[in-house]
C-alpha cells in the first residue's frame, strides 16, 4: 500500500505532474535532462507538489513510442543534455551551426535523430582522444566514472553489441541478421565484438551520459522531497535486446518469430482490440530461472525511480495472445501467466514491500483484482472514465478507496479539456450534475476533484494544468503515427499556476 509516513507520523499524499522529458522545453528540438529538467523540479516544489510521473525512459525505436523500446535497461539518448556536453567540452558551439529550426511545441523525431545522433557521434570522438581537454583533471575524472559504469552495469554490453549490430546491418531488425549475429554461438559472438568494438563504446558511452544526467536529476528532486514514478511495459517489443539476448525466454519459432503476439481485445479506446505485436513470453522458462530475467528488470528500475508503474498489469495474470499475422486483435484468446507466484517471488526477493502501481485499466475481472490487491498495489482511477456511461461505477471518486491513484487522464487519454468538448451531452450533464458545476474551467475542476479525492496519490497531465485542447494530446492509441511529441514552452509553467496548485494542495491536505 502507498503510504509513507513523514516525522509527524502523518501519512505522506503524493500529488504530482505527469510528464515526459521529452516535453521539457529548450532550444535543441526535445525536451532533455539539462536546466529545464532541474527548473521542472523547482516548478514541482514551489507548487507544493511532491512527485513526478514519466513515461517509459528507453531507447525508443520505430514510431518513437516509449514503450517499444530496444532495450528494457537501456536509457534514452535523444533526452542527453547537449549543454552539458558543452561543459565537458565534447562539444563547442561551431558544432551547431547547421542546426535546423525546431518547432518549440513539437518533437520533429526525423530530423532530430539524425541532428542529435551526429553530435552525439562527435561527443565520443572527442571523448576518446586523450588531448581533448589539454590535460585538465576532470577529463580523467570523467574517464574513470565512465570504466566503472562500465564495469559495473551488467545489461549494457548485450545492449551495445546489440545496438552495433543493428548498425552493422543497417538498422535491419535482429530476426532478419545473417546467422552469426541472429544467433551467436560464444565464438561468433566474440568475434563480432572485436570487429565491431568501436560502435559499441560508442553505445555505452553514450549510456554513460544517461546515466550520469538521470542519476544527478533524481537525486535532485530527492533531495527536493519529489519522489520519481516510473513507467515500464509489461511486455519488450520484438526487435529490442532483450529478445535477441535471451530468445529462449519468449514464445519464438526457430527463425526468430513469434508465434503469438500481445495486445487487448476490443475495449473503450478501439473496437477490434489493440494489435500490439510484441513476442509472449515463456512463462515456464522465467519459471524454471526462478524469474532472473525480471526481478534483474525490477530492481534495476527501482534504482531509477522510487515508485514504479507497470503497464498492462492484468497481464501478469492472463494474457491475450492473438496468433502471429492477425490484422487485429479480434482473434486471441486468454492465456493464464504464473502472477501469485511471480510476485510473491519478487517481494522475497527484493525483501520489501513492492512500491509497485498496477495499471488495471480496460478488461478487469475479479482474478486481476485478487491480484493486484493480494500484493497491495494500488490501481489506477481515471476521472474522464467516471462519466464515460450514466452508470454507477468505480471511476467516479465516492467509490474510491485509498490505495488508488487518481488521474484526470493519462499519456493515453485525449487531454481533458479535449476530452470534454467532444464528449457526448450525456457525458457533460452526468459531470456537470456531479460536481454541481456548468463545466466551466472544467480541467480545473477535474483537477480539484483528483485532490480532494481519498486516493493516496493524486496525478494530473501537465496538458491539463496547462488548459490544452486536443492539440497538446500526446498518444492516440492504435495511431501509428503523430504520437509523443508534444512540448510545452518555458513561459507557461507561470506564478499563476504555482499558486493554484499550492492552494489546492494545502485545502485538501495534500
Amino acid at each position: 500500500m502507498l503510504e509513507i509516513h513523514n516525522s509527524t507520523h502523518k501519512p505522506v499524499k503524493y500529488t504530482g505532474i505527469l510528464l515526459h522529458p521529452t516535453s521539457f522545453p529548450g532550444p535543441y528540438g526535445i525536451g532533455e535532462l539539462g536546466d529545464s529538467a532541474f527548473e521542472f523540479i523547482d516548478f514541482l516544489v514551489r507548487s507544493g507538489l511532491n512527485t513526478w510521473q514519466v513515461l517509459p525512459l528507453g531507447h525508443t525505436g520505430f514510431g518513437d513510442s516509449p514503450y517499444q523500446p530496444f532495450s528494457a535497461f537501456a536509457g534514452q539518448p535523444l533526452v542527453i543534455s547537449l549543454d552539458h556536453l558543452k561543459t565537458l567540452k565534447l562539444l563547442y558551439e561551431d558544432d551547431f551551426s547547421n542546426m535546423p529550426t525546431w518547432n518549440p511545441e513539437q518533437v520533429s523525431y526525423g530530423d532530430l535523430i539524425e541532428f542529435k545522433t551526429g553530435l552525439l557521434k562527435r561527443a565520443f570522438e572527442r571523448f576518446k582522444d586523450e588531448n581533448v581537454n589539454d590535460g585538465i583533471s576532470s577529463d580523467l575524472e570523467l574517464m574513470q566514472q565512465y570504466k566503472q559504469f562500465c564495469d559495473e552495469t551488467f545489461w549494457l554490453e548485450d545492449y551495445a553489441l546489440f545496438m552495433a549490430a543493428k548498425d552493422y546491418s543497417d538498422g535491419l531488425p535482429w530476426y532478419m541478421w545473417e546467422p552469426s549475429l541472429k544467433k551467436p554461438t560464444k565464438r561468433q559472438r566474440t568475434s563480432w565484438i572485436n570487429k565491431l568494438a568501436d560502435q559499441i563504446e560508442y553505445h555505452m558511452f553514450v549510456q554513460f551520459l544517461f546515466s550520469i544526467e538521470w542519476t544527478k536529476l533524481k537525486d535532485y528532486a530527492n533531495e527536493k522531497g519529489v519522489s520519481i514514478i516510473g513507467d515500464i511495459p509489461i511486455f519488450v517489443a520484438w526487435d529490442s535486446v532483450d529478445v535477441w539476448a535471451n530468445q529462449e525466454l519468449f514464445l519464438l519459432d526457430e527463425e526468430g518469430y513469434p508465434t503469438v503476439v500481445a495486445g487487448v481485445p476490443p475495449d473503450y479506446f478501439s473496437e477490434t482490440g489493440q494489435l500490439w505485436g510484441n513476442p509472449l513470453y515463456n512463462w515456464e522458462k522465467h519459471t524454471e530461472t526462478g524469474y532472473d530475467w525480471w526481478i534483474k528488470r525490477i530492481r534495476y528500475q527501482l534504482t531509477l525511480f522510487d515508485f514504479l508503474r507497470i503497464d498492462h498489469f492484468r497481464g501478469f495474470d492472463k494474457f491475450w495472445a492473438i496468433p502471429y499475422g492477425e490484422e487485429t486483435a479480434v482473434n486471441g484468446e486468454w492465456i493464464s501467466a504464473p502472477g501469485v507466484n511471480f510476485f510473491t517471488h519478487l517481494e522475497a526477493t527484493l525483501g520489501y514491500h513492492l512500491p509497485i502501481i498496477a495499471e488495471d485499466l480496460g478488461e478487469i475481472d475479479d482474478s486481476v483484482i485478487e491480484l493486484r490487491d493480494k500484493f497491495g498495489l494500488p490501481g489506477m482511477k481515471i476521472l474522464q472514465f467516471a462519466f464515460e456511461n450514466p452508470e454507477e461505477n468505480d471511476f467516479l471518486p465516492h467509490n474510491f478507496t485509498r490505495n488508488c491513484v487518481c488521474y484526470t487522464g493519462t499519456h493515453d487519454n485525449n487531454t481533458t479539456l479535449g476530452w470534454y468538448n467532444n464528449a457526448y451531452e450525456s457525458s457533460k450533464d452526468k459531470l456537470r450534475r456531479y460536481f454541481s458545476t456548468d463545466g466551466y474551467d472544467i480541467c480545473w475542476i477535474l483537477i480539484r476533484a483528483c485532490f480532494a479525492s481519498v486516493a493516496n496519490m493524486a496525478i494530473i497531465p501537465l496538458q491539463d494544468v496547462l488548459c490544452l485542447d486536443s492539440w497538446a494530446r500526446f498518444n492516440t492509441p492504435g495511431v501509428a503515427t503523430g504520437n509523443w511529441a508534444w512540448r510545452y514552452k518555458k513561459e507557461a509553467l507561470t506564478p499563476k499556476i504555482e499558486a493554484r496548485l499550492y492552494e489546492n494542495c494545502k485545502m485538501f491536505g495534500r
